[in-house]
């Protein structure tokens, strides 16, 4: 049964976030200032205009998965039916982002309840392999490798979509997956940065051979048989189309405890994992309780709890609500400073207690707003704390993803995610399947004592979030970020560009953002040794100079980063709390598009 962002001044327009040799702009002291004579009509000069509808919208990574969700909404589905049926075409379209070999989370917010509901679709490790036994397979390695048989765990996507369809869905699953059987079997041209990222892919598949030998021959057939597909080449996947078809025909039990599985365990078992059938046909998503927290003036960001980070994000907001940071300009030294000491302190927790809640219990006083004020009274305003250990609240027991967003005439809106984790996953194709497993078990500890250490059975924590925000209490925005730890604080630097700063849905994406990266991770061991504990603050093209010589004066490590990859993939829908038309918005760092009708 069911349970009931970058405030930065100066901007990187998109060619300044393509461009290696563009130089650092400076920094407009008022956002309306940037809208003048010879302007934008609507929106900054450094933006583009939000989409707008009032049937419905759709934002993906790719625009022809964008015009697949529409096209389903014409024909009588749902926003779930919608989102069911552009995930499966980004799975065929953006196989380095996702694919039914992956695990799936959503936020679905249902107008006739009113009501949101989460589901955490992730899978787990082999049931009957140790911690011991794993060890003596990863012989001198101290982590997990990021390919082959061993960093696998059950994909959970597809159980996801029929527990989804199953709770909303209106159209038959075959109906929903036939647009990509059919783009699968026809082929379709490849986008131009989906195409640099196959042929980063195929790079570092064969490196990684190198130092861990692992079977890439039907990866490399599927996807790879001519080198990486060019842009606007056609790229066809008869395989994949097969599998899919099979799904909708039998259902559910075609993958997990049928011909499929079959198919899957046999490979597997070949490579040496030591996965069995029974745990495929074993296998159940769950459906999960949706936290939110307050920021100001009635907006409240919501997400989804552990084994993801989702609420590393609910952890930042709570701390930074203790400051007001429109008092500064966007991109001031002061608001990058603030946002980054806050992620710190967030992910110091996140290290320490994000894990598996069927193996460890989340400490929920970590979102209390008296707990933020506190993590708040830790940031020193004038310079960067070197490390931050994470808190101690009350005890009680023991990159590559995409992202979408789908609303209908209703009132439903989906916030979905989806990943293989790792580029397109460990590396390893079924035969004949048209899909790669991830690698999203590489994320374990091998920590005896952290709450995410490797178990049989258990889900590892998990990078991908969706994120969904209210305002007064009713639905205003769906939102998601991909690109690992970017996600919890590309989420606030979202929120904080609309609440602080005026930002419209388009103008908020586009803005120039921070990363942080570094510091303690889930994967350490508890001491965090070895860990670069204070981390690398990563900023795009757009902060000026002078922001950067003060943030380095404050001892953080800056590095400007320009080709936007690290900066994650945003898409997003407002409705508007009165009228009840939606406005789209689409990351300009990748190839996608916001539609309506």
């Amino acid at each position: 049964m069911l349970t009931a962002l970058a405030p930065l001044a100066v901007i990187a327009t998109p060619a300044q976030a393509q461009d290696s040799e563009a130089e650092p702009v400076a920094q407009k002291p008022d956002f309306k200032e940037s809208i003048g004579p010879g302007g934008r009509p609507v929106g900054a000069d450094w933006s583009r205009s939000p989409v707008y509808a009032e049937n419905g919208m759709a934002a993906t990574a790719h625009p022809l998965a964008s015009q697949i969700a529409i096209d389903v909404l014409k024909q009588g589905g749902n926003a779930v039916d919608a989102a069911i049926a552009a995930n499966a075409a980004l799975g065929l379209m953006e196989p380095t982002g996702n694919g039914i070999g992956g695990d799936l989370y959503a936020i679905i917010w249902d107008p006739k309840t009113q009501k949101l509901y989460g589901i955490n679709g992730s899978g787990r490790s082999p049931k009957n392999q140790t911690l011991d036994q794993l060890k003596e397979k990863l012989g001198d390695r101290d982590s997990l490798p990021p390919v082959g048989p061993l960093p696998i765990t059950i994909p959970g996507t597809v159980d996801a979509w029929f527990e989804m369809h199953g709770e909303f869905g209106k159209l038959s699953m075959a109906d929903i997956l036939a647009p990509t059987v059919e783009y699968a079997r026809e082929g379709h041209p490849v986008a131009p940065i989906i195409a640099m990222y196959l042929d980063r892919s195929l790079r570092a598949y064969e490196r990684r051979q190198e130092a861990t030998p692992f079977d890439f021959s039907n990866a490399r057939a599927t996807w790879f048989a001519n080198g990486a597909p060019k842009a606007g080449e056609i790229f066809k996947n008869p395989d994949l189309a097969n599998t899919l078809e099979t799904i909708g025909r039998g259902g559910r039990a075609a993958f997990y405890d049928g011909e499929l599985t079959k198919v899957m365990v046999d490979y597997l078992q070949r490579q040496g994992s030591a996965f069995e059938y029974e745990d495929f046909a074993e296998h159940t998503s769950e459906w999960v309780e949706v936290a939110c927290a307050g920021y100001k003036d009635g907006y409240e960001l919501c997400e989804l709890p552990p084994n993801g980070q989702g609420f590393a994000a609910l952890q930042i907001v709570n701390i930074l609500k203790n400051i007001d940071l429109s008092q500064w300009e966007r991109g001031s030294p002061e608001v990058l400073h603030y946002i980054t000491e806050a992620k710190r302190l967030a992910y110091a927790d996140v290290a320490r207690f994000y894990a598996d809640t069927d193996f460890s219990k989340f400490p929920m006083e970590l979102l209390s707003e008296e707990y933020g004020k506190k993590r708040f009274a830790l940031i020193d305003p004038a310079k960067a704390t070197p490390d931050y250990r994470p808190g101690e609240p009350k005890l009680e027991g023991p990159g590559d993803t995409t992202y979408l967003t789908v609303a209908d005439k209703d009132g439903m809106m989906v916030s979905l995610i989806q990943s293989n984790y790792r580029g397109m996953g460990g590396g390893l194709t079924p035969d004949g399947l048209g899909f790669m497993f991830q690698d999203r078990g590489e994320l374990f500890s091998l920590d005896p004592a952290h709450p995410n250490v490797y178990e049989p059975n258990k889900r590892p924590f998990h990078t991908i979030i969706p994120a969904f925000v209210k305002k007064d209490g009713g639905p205003y925005m769906t939102l998601g970020l991909m690109g690992g730890g970017m996600q919890p604080q590309g989420h606030v630097q979202v929120l904080i560009n609309m609440v602080d700063y005026g930002m419209n849905i388009q103008e908020a994406g586009d803005a120039a953002r921070l990363n942080h990266d570094g510091g303690r991770q889930p994967t350490d061991d508890l001491a965090g040794t070895g860990a670069d504990l204070l981390g690398t603050l990563h900023v795009e093209p757009g902060i000026s100079a002078e922001t950067i010589a003060a943030l380095e004066a404050m001892g953080h490590k800056v590095e400007v980063v320009d080709n936007g990859i690290m900066f994650g993939g945003y898409q997003a829908i407002r409705r508007d709390p009165e009228t009840g038309v939606y406005s789209g918005a689409t990351e300009m760092r990748k190839d996608g598009q916001a539609i309506g009708y």
